[in-house]
């Protein structure tokens, strides 16, 4: 299974050697387009001025968390359709269940491989 060439995705993870690690898997996958952002406000930023297609998100990131980022997402008329993945090293309930409330698409647990992740994507993009 392949992705549209045309798909960009927007990695936000407030620590780097994180969102490298994801961008990598991206390449595995053939996701090739993507661009970063270190925190939600800077997600927001270049989401609200660029064209994504899909977010991928840390949970735990200061001073805007990625549930606060979902939450904005959501709450903004022209991005709130954008599929969502959450990335967390923690698969509490309460967690899962607060980021299914608050909308978001998918979740994926850390540590995780290029399968996982092409798994969760075809699953959001609706290939799937």
């Amino acid at each position: 299974m392949s992705f549209d060439r045309s798909l960009k995705v927007l990695v936000v993870d407030d620590y780097k050697t994180m969102t490298r690690i994801i961008r990598n898997l991206l390449k595995q996958i053939d996701i090739n387009d993507s661009d970063e952002a270190a925190d939600g406000h800077e997600a927001l930023a270049k989401l609200r001025a660029g064209h994504f297609h899909l977010v991928i998100s840390d949970w735990n990131m200061q001073p805007m968390t990625g549930l606060d980022l979902l939450k904005e997402v959501r709450s903004d008329a022209r991005l709130k359709d954008m599929p969502f993945i959450m990335v967390t090293a923690e698969s509490k309930t309460e967690n899962v269940v607060a980021a299914k409330q608050a909308g978001v698409s998918n979740y994926i647990v850390k540590p995780f491989n290029a399968e996982t992740l092409r798994e969760k994507i075809t699953k959001v993009l609706g290939h799937g």
